[in-house]
């Protein structure tokens, strides 16, 4: 049995499977916004799963940000309150046994690389297009870190070739660089783009409700498709995978895979473009899963 932990900034989520991906028991939480609170959080998840189904030897554990190779301290972590916080070595002793942690994008690729659409594929790009943007590279179901720890951070990358409107219409990323994927494709960074350039205070969900009888709505649409497809085009010609899955919640734009493909081959530096961009199976349970599948 493994248990596979989803630590995010407002709920943390649990989950135990078995050794073929069986999902035993699930559990959910809201996440407490300090460090003490947050691995109280998760020893009670792993305290209530092996009460009723036994020990379990190692856990694995998906969070924001990653852990520094050189202090071994989180760094880049949008849960701020983990940020320089030796929170592998907390929780090892807490639990009193070994704690696999390692990057909730990751954990997501990792899941569908196992058995989700990118099952039987060698190289697979999982993204994160949610309340942020991430990645995570998986290859032969083994994730790649990279030498600093941060394999996959698209996220911030610059949009390429961005043109005056797309720069007027833009704020600043909240790690200090301008134009970042993060500021155009998450969920925020793109109601904030429609927002300043309509002089609205919409969120997403209400922009993209009124699609397609708001022309505005469409047109923010089209826009939001091309900014992905030239993020991802970056991607695609420096690591070129076998596929690309998308997740988080602006991954269920079902309007978004009418027209992704097309538009990624405009900017992709290859005559044909094999690669295919294309939804996530296991939706919010990607994450939670993929890291079961750590331990």
């Amino acid at each position: 049995m493994k248990i596979g932990i989803d630590l995010g900034g407002t709920k943390t989520e649990g989950i135990l499977i078995d050794n073929i991906g069986k999902e035993l028991i699930r559990k959910r939480i809201t996440t407490q916004k300090n460090y003490e609170g947050t691995i109280d959080g998760i020893k009670s998840i792993v305290n209530d799963f092996e009460y009723k189904f036994g020990k379990v030897e190692s856990i694995g554990i998906g969070m924001p940000g990653a852990v520094s190779a050189d202090s071994s301290l989180v760094k880049n972590a949008n849960s701020i309150w983990l940020n320089g916080q030796p929170l592998k070595k907390n929780l090892e002793k807490e639990l009193g046994r070994n704690v696999n942690l390692e990057n909730d994008a990751n954990c997501f690729a990792l899941s569908e690389a196992v058995d989700g659409a990118g099952k039987g594929k060698a190289v697979v790009f999982g993204v994160i297009i949610g309340t942020g943007v991430g990645g995570g590279i998986v290859v032969n179901k083994k994730v790649l870190q990279g030498r600093n720890n941060i394999g996959g951070e698209w996220g911030h990358i610059a949009l390429p070739n961005r043109t005056e409107d797309e720069i007027r219409y833009n704020k600043k990323c909240y790690c200090s660089h301008q134009g970042c994927m993060e500021t155009y494709v998450s969920g925020p960074g793109f109601a904030s783009c429609y927002n300043l350039r309509h002089n609205t205070n919409l969120d997403s969900y209400e922009i993209i409700k009124t699609y397609p009888d708001n022309k505005k709505s469409k047109e923010a649409l089209d826009s939001y498709i091309d900014h992905l497809a030239r993020g991802l085009s970056i991607v695609v010609n420096i690591l070129d995978p076998d596929i690309i899955v998308l997740g988080g919640g602006m991954s269920n734009v079902d309007y978004i895979y009418e027209f992704i493909n097309d538009q990624l081959k405009k900017y992709v530096f290859t005559d044909t473009c094999h690669t295919k961009v294309v939804k996530n199976i296991h939706g919010d349970s990607g994450g939670v899963r993929g890291a079961a599948w750590l331990s």
